[in-house]
């Protein structure tokens, strides 16, 4: 697993390589505003900690950043749910 997960503005998703695969948290943002809209990766890689590293490393670059976040993704609203130490992250 590579060992940083990077912002590709250009296509609006964080990206996570593994093996040959991409792994892909979609965002669109507004302002101080991140949604993340929807999470894929690979079925090669399902079951691997895959979504959660990448999912981890795009919040920690949100919080770098000083942005809030709304979660629509299913996975990092339970992502979130998970580890309440980016709970703070949530835009109210």
């Amino acid at each position: 697993m590579t060992d940083s997960v990077r912002d590709n503005p250009d296509e609006q998703r964080f990206e996570l390589s593994v093996e040959g695969h991409l792994a892909a948290a979609y965002y669109e943002r507004a302002g101080d505003v991140i949604t993340f809209v929807h999470t894929e990766v690979p079925d090669a890689l399902a079951g691997r900690g895959v979504g959660s590293k990448l999912v981890r490393g795009a919040l920690d670059q949100a919080r770098g950043r000083g942005l809030k976040v709304v979660a629509q993704c299913p996975f990092v609203k339970g992502y979130i749910e998970k580890h309440p130490d980016y709970a703070d992250l949530l835009k109210a």
